[in-house]
C-alpha cells in the first residue's frame, strides 16, 4: 500500500470567549483553527491526523505542503512496528528546519495519520495498537481561558461545576484570582494554574508561596524561558507546590532532560507538539 498523496485541510470554528480575554498580542482570538492532514494511499484507505495551528495554520498547512507531503509521497505505508522508523527518517531529513516549532506540528499529524492507516488496515480501533486499556474513563476539567477579574472568574467556575465539571484549570497569574476561583469551588474541587511561561525563578517561587492556601493541584509552566528546567526544578523544590510542564517540549529528550532536572512532577506532552503518537509513547515509556 503506497501513500499517494498528503493534504492539508485548515478548519476554523468561531466562538465566543464570553468574558475572557484571549488575545495574540493586541489582536483578539475568536475561533479555533485546526489543521487536519489526510494521507491517501493507493489502496482508497485514508488515514486522519492532526496538527498544532493556534493562531498559525496557514503557515502549518504550509509546512505539511512543503516539507512532509515531499517526503511521504510514493512510500509504503508502515505497519504499526514500522512507523517509528519510517518518522525517525523524516525528522532526520527535516531536522534543518528546527526540531520544535511548526516543524514538529506538522510531523506530530502525519505521525498521527499514520497510525490511523495502520490501525484501518488491520480494521481495529487505533487503540489496540498501543497497548491495552488502562482505565475506562478520562475525567474532563474546565480550562477557562484568560480573565483577570476576581468576580468573573468566580462565577465561570461556578458556571463549571453547574454544567458538570469536577476540576478547573485557570490560567490567571494573580494570588487573588486563584482565591477568587478557590472559594467559588470549594475545597474538595481539584484547582489547576495555568501560567503560561511569563515568571524568572525568583518570582515563579513567590507566585508558588502565595497562592499555597488555596492548595492547588499544580502550576503550570511558570517559568520563561520554558525549556529552562534547571529554573523550573528549582521552583518545584522551594515553591512548595506541584509543577506541570511539556506543553512547549518536543521529542522523548526534551522530556528527559526535563525529568532528569527533576523539574515537574506532572508531565504534559502534546500529541500534536511532541512529534505524533510515536513519540508520546516514548515520552510515556
Amino acid at each position: 500500500m503506497l501513500i499517494t498523496n498528503v493534504r492539508a485541510h485548515h478548519i476554523r470554528i468561531p466562538y465566543d470567549a464570553g468574558v475572557a480575554s484571549f488575545k495574540q498580542g493586541v489582536s483578539s482570538i475568536a475561533a479555533l483553527e485546526i489543521v487536519m492532514v489526510e494521507v491517501s494511499t493507493d489502496a482508497g484507505i485514508t488515514g486522519w491526523g492532526d496538527a498544532f495551528a493556534y493562531v498559525c495554520p496557514r503557515t502549518t498547512c504550509t509546512a505539511i505542503e512543503e516539507m512532509i507531503a515531499p517526503q511521504a509521497q510514493g512510500l509504503e505505508v508502515p505497519d504499526a512496528a514500522e512507523i517509528p522508523a519510517f518518522m525517525e527518517q523524516i525528522q532526520r531529513n527535516l531536522h534543518l528546519f528546527g526540531r520544535y516549532g511548526i516543524t514538529m506540528f506538522a510531523i506530530s499529524a502525519l505521525d498521527i495519520a499514520l497510525w490511523d492507516l495502520a490501525a484501518k488496515a488491520k480494521g481495529v480501533p487505533l487503540h489496540r495498537l498501543i497497548g491495552k486499556a488502562r482505565r475506562t474513563r478520562i475525567p474532563a476539567y474546565a480550562s477557562l481561558l484568560q480573565i483577570g477579574k476576581p468576580e468573573l472568574i468566580a462565577s465561570e467556575c461556578e458556571t463549571a461545576l453547574r454544567r458538570g465539571y469536577k476540576a478547573i484549570k485557570l490560567h490567571e497569574t494573580t494570588t487573588p484570582a486563584v482565591f477568587a476561583a478557590r472559594r467559588a469551588i470549594g475545597p474538595g474541587t481539584p484547582l489547576m494554574v495555568d501560567l503560561n511561561c511569563p515568571l524568572n525563578g525568583e518570582a515563579a517561587i513567590a507566585f508558588a508561596h502565595s497562592c499555597r492556601d488555596a492548595a492547588p493541584m499544580f502550576i503550570e509552566e511558570p517559568v520563561w524561558p520554558p525549556e529552562d528546567f534547571a529554573t523550573l526544578a528549582e521552583v518545584r523544590a522551594k515553591g512548595g507546590l506541584n509543577i506541570a510542564a511539556g506543553e512547549n517540549a518536543c521529542t522523548v529528550h526534551q522530556f528527559r532532560q526535563m525529568m532528569k532536572a527533576d523539574a515537574v512532577s506532572h508531565a504534559q506532552p502534546s500529541v500534536i507538539k511532541v512529534g505524533g503518537i510515536t513519540e508520546y509513547l516514548r515520552v510515556a515509556a
